[in-house]
């Protein structure tokens, strides 16, 4: 199944279609109370803009984002990122930035639910990558890019469903278990 969305398939829109799912399933899971998840606005300083119509003429990032999602499920603090890929065989480290990785790993030191959802757009496939999987496969891999397979093997994958639209909750309950057995 190949993923659809109504966005142009822009470097800038790269995503938006798993991330439109997510926000779907983040709004499932609020108007129930399961969780409170919620993307995080990206830091910008808007340096000109036009009232009358109320655009943004002119602006800069004013710092490096984090992850985009954030929010409490069950008392945990969890934090994730969307990330797509259109190859069939693998994803590409470098979709995920230098001060992302960074950022993962001082969450993770502070015992955060800390992971990544990967869409394999090509192949309609979708999976949890636990923030630990991708330090590991980082710290132990020359290559750069996570083959498929590793996916398969270490990575719990998600469905599409109705309601909730991808329900990373389920996945999230295995790694609270996970991390209260450490």
């Amino acid at each position: 199944m190949n993923y659809k969305t109504n966005f142009n398939s822009t470097y800038a829109n790269r995503g938006m279609g798993l991330e439109n799912d997510i926000n779907e399933t983040n709004r499932y899971y609020n108007s129930y109370d399961i969780a409170l998840i919620y993307k995080k606005p990206t830091p910008i300083r808007i340096t000109k803009a036009d009232y009358e119509r109320m655009r943004i003429v002119d602006g800069f990032f004013e710092s490096p984002s984090t992850l985009d999602y954030n929010g409490v499920y069950k008392g945990y603090y969890i934090e994730f990122d969307a990330k797509e890929t259109k190859s069939k065989t693998s994803f590409t480290i470098n979709n995920v930035h230098k001060h992302q990785i960074e950022y993962i790993r001082k969450a993770l030191k502070q015992n955060g639910i800390i992971f990544l959802i990967v869409r394999f757009t090509s192949l309609g496939k979708d999976y949890v990558l636990k923030g630990e999987e991708l330090l590991n496969f980082i710290n132990t891999n020359e290559r750069k890019s996570i083959p498929l397979s590793y996916f398969e093997q270490n990575c719990y994958p998600l469905e599409i469903k109705y309601a909730p639209r991808l329900d990373y909750l389920k996945v999230v309950d295995k790694l609270i278990e996970e991390q209260c057995s450490r």
